[in-house]
This record gives structure tokens, sequence and C-alpha cells, in this order.
């Protein structure tokens, strides 16, 4: 431009341009400006967009690990991967609560993650030769609630942000694998702490800011649903696991104790055992003793349950080794005493009655090892009496005082009597006010029933414990043997 001709104009004129000048350049400056906010902007929201999509390809896949039945050591994976993508950070770890809810175990640490933990001077030194030292370390340290930054995060239950200062304060020697910046998070579902989260960058990463801190709250929230969900697929699993190994068991259970009364002349014979759980503390057989005489024993082991059952197989194996030819009932509790003795736990022991049924000379010889009294009904009085010969429980004592205890003792059975062996679950078994089924019920359905025969009396007396019970759950293994004369 001729600045000449401008000059050489009428002042006005002068003016006027130098004005038109001054306002063209500076619509210039604000169309530059506002240019660069508008880039700015497009930058910012296209940022905005790529992160969106990051924290939506990270919840999509969260949804899809669970759909397709993830494995837990993914899941840690993904999580802890998915939270480094939408933050671009340098590494990442998550530590879970262990079961006694005091430490925090490592379920995932990313390669090359800067540590956030107290590392030994040794490691950290070791580490700028040799990397995978600092991760075998950090993989195999486990954190107490009152250590280092994760402790106090996991106490204080809120995200926090650290800087470089902050973190120094955890590893003082000064090294490239060294945390410059970190965001740690507990993972918290239904007021439960589940694990920490953490995110690290080194010194040469961006650190984090507080915008990140708050994206990382998202990541923490789902992260901690995913977990808990984790959780209850896994319990969920496990339960369904337990229910059918237990459903085996009471099969096999259900095979060791007869499958039907031995057929012995003159005689009727019925047994049956209900047990309070899958699988049963009682025990009750039918023995072979010779071509004359049958053993006849029931059993009860303290507890119920699994451990109740096994000491009830241990019990079987172990009488119907004994039992074969032994004509005194009460040698038979006593070798099994002895037997049992060894590897009973203080806290359990057995109760035991044992009967040998001799056909040829027609009596009854029982002992009783502990055990309930047997009830025996007499036809022709319609009376029923307790028997109660003398005996301690199986595995309390070696043998010196229970061979001292125990004895034999010796009955018949006359036409239509009827013998009655139980276990104490029938006696008591509760009613929803707390109420026990009794000896006085259990004599009486005896007596009314005597005359229905031996199955009779099994089927009157699980009626009256049914009916009595209603709804209310059963506390104890119910055993019944009903013995009767023709």
């Amino acid at each position: 431009m001729d600045f000449s001709s401008i000059t050489s104009q009428p002042p006005e004129v002068y003016i006027l341009t130098v004005l038109f000048l001054l306002l063209s350049a500076a619509l210039l400056a604000v169309i530059n400006f506002f240019t660069r906010k508008i880039n700015e902007l497009e930058k910012s929201r296209a940022a905005i967009q790529v992160e969106e999509a990051r924290v939506f390809n990270f919840l999509h896949g969260l949804g899809e690990a669970f759909s397709e039945g993830v494995r837990s050591s993914q899941l840690h994976r993904f999580i802890v991967e998915g939270a480094i993508r939408i933050l671009e950070a340098r590494g990442g770890c998550l530590y879970l609560v262990d079961r006694s809810d005091s430490l925090l175990v490592p379920a995932y640490i990313s390669n090359a993650c800067p540590p956030v933990v107290e590392v030994p001077a040794r490691i950290l030194e070791q580490a700028a030769t040799v990397p995978i030292a600092l991760e075998s370390y950090l993989r195999l340290h486990s954190v107490n609630r009152d250590e280092s930054l994760l402790g106090g995060v996991w106490s204080a239950g809120k995200a926090r942000l650290f800087d470089a200062e902050e973190l120094s304060q955890l590893n003082p020697i000064d090294s490239p694998v060294r945390a410059h910046s970190a965001v740690v998070a507990p993972l918290i579902y239904c007021r439960k702490t589940l694990g920490i989260l953490v995110l690290a960058n080194g010194p040469m990463n961006t650190p984090f800011t507080q915008s990140d801190l708050e994206i990382f709250g998202t990541i923490t929230e789902q992260s901690a649903f995913a977990l808990y969900n984790e959780i209850i697929y896994y319990e969920a699993g496990e339960k369904k696991r337990l229910q059918h190994d237990l459903e085996v068991a009471r099969e096999i259970q259900g095979i060791l104790l007869p499958s039907a009364p031995p057929s012995i002349p003159g005689y009727e014979i019925s047994g049956l055992n209900i047990p309070a759980r899958y699988v049963s503390g009682d025990y009750y057989d039918y023995i072979t003793v010779d071509q004359y005489r049958t053993g006849i024993a029931i059993a009860d082991v303290s507890g119920k349950g699994v451990p109740a059952s096994l000491i009830m197989a241990m019990c079987r194996s172990v009488i119907r080794s004994q039992a074969p030819h032994a004509l005194s009932s009460k040698e038979v509790l006593s070798r099994v005493n002895s037997q049992l003795y060894p590897d009973i736990k203080e806290d359990m022991f057995i109760s035991m009655a044992y009967l040998i049924l001799d056909v040829q000379q027609g009596t009854v010889t029982l002992a009783r090892a502990g055990h309930d009294a047997p009830l025996l009904y007499r036809a022709d009085t319609r009376t029923v009496e307790k028997l109660t010969p003398k005996g301690m429980a199986l595995g309390i004592d070696s043998g010196e005082v229970f061979d001292r205890v125990c004895a034999d003792f010796s009955f018949r059975l006359n036409p239509n009597d009827c013998l009655l062996l139980y276990t104490d679950g029938a006696t008591e078994a509760l009613e929803e006010t707390g109420q026990e089924f009794g000896m006085p019920r259990l004599i009486q359905g005896l007596q009314d029933s005597a005359v229905e025969g031996a199955a009779g009396v099994v089927k009157r007396l699980t009626e009256d414990l049914k009916g009595f019970a209603g709804n209310y759950p059963q506390h104890d293994d119910i055993t019944l043997i009903a013995i009767r004369k023709l």
C-alpha cells in the first residue's frame, strides 16, 4: 500500500483510513482468536468422544465378560487393562481384599507398572537392569491395611490423586521405574470394600488430573459392581457344585444303609433313616452273625452333616468286620471301640446299641454304648419298658473303663412283642414353639401301633413325628428300627 498517498489526503480522509485499517486488524485478530477456540473445542470434543468411546467399550466389555462366563483372572486383567486404555496410563494393578479382611492381595499387575507400594532398595536397584525382579516382588507382596498409601485409601474409603512428591516418600531412591503420578480408589459395593484399583504414571508420562480422577471414579464403580457379581456367580457355582457333591454323598450313604430288612423266620423287622441334612450321622445295619444269629445295630454319631456321616461310614466298616461269629454283643462293642478310639476326635463320640437275635435259642442279647434305651412292648400287658443295660459311648475311652462298664443283657420276645430301637432325633424332634416330641409320645405311638407289625410301627411313628413338627425344620437325624415276634 502506498502510505504517501494516504498522508497526502485531507485530514478527515486520513483519519477514517487509519481507523479502517485498525478495525480490520482488530477484526482479523478476533477472527483468528475464535478460529483457534473453535479448533480447540473441536479437538476437545473429539477427545471427549474418544474418551466416551473408551468408557463405553470398557462397560460393554464387562457385560460381555459375564455373558460369556469369563474366568476371574480374565476379569481382573480386563478391569486393569481397560482402565489403562481409558486414562492412557503407564500401568495399573488390582488388589483384592482377602477372606480375613486384613490384607490386600495382588490379583493383577500390568507389565512395567510403576510401584505404588514400598519396595526394598535392592529390588529397585535390580529393576534398573532386570525388570522382572520388580514385577515378581509386586505380584507376590500383599499389603496390610495400615501399610503404604493403598492401606490409607482402603481405610479412608475414598479415591485419591497422588503426585510425585507424595509418591517419592514411598521409594526415596530415584529410579526410572518409580511412580510420579497415581490415582488410587477403593472398589466398594454394598458398603463392602472388595479391593483397590490403581493406575500409575512414570516420569515420562503426563501426570493425572482432577478430571482423570473423576473419570477413574466411574471406572471403579463399574469395576466394583463387576467384582461383586463375580463373587455372587462364584458362590452360586460353588453352592451348586457342593449341592451336587452332597447329593452324590447321600446316594452313596443310601447304598451303605440296608436296602431291605433281613428275612428271619418268626420275626418281622423294619428300619428307616431320615437325615436332617443331605447326609446323616445316624447308622443302622443288619449283619449275619452265623446260620442262626443276626446282629442288629443302631448308632448316632455326635454332630450332623458330612463329618458325622464320615464317622458313620467308619463305624459301619468296623462293626461289619467284628460282628460275624461273635456271640457276645458286649464283645462286639468292645472291639469296635478299641478300633475307633484312636481315629475319633476328642470332641466326637458314637452312641450305639447292638443286639444279637438268636432264632435257635429264641433269645435277644443286647449291649448299649451310651445309646438311648430301647423300648420293649409286651403284648400280653400292652405295657412298654425301657431296657437299660449299662454302657458308655464309643470313642471316649481307650477300653479300660469301657470294657468294665459295658455288659450283655439277654431277654426273650414273646409272640406279638415288639422291640423299638431309635435315635434321639425322634424324642428330641421339635415343633414351632420349641416343644419336644418326647418319650411319652414315642411310647404311646408304639403301644397304639404294635399290633400293626414292625412296618406299621415305623410308619405310625414317622407320621406322628411329621404331624408333630409340622413345617418346623428337622434339626437332627432320625432312625427307627422295629422288631416284632410273630
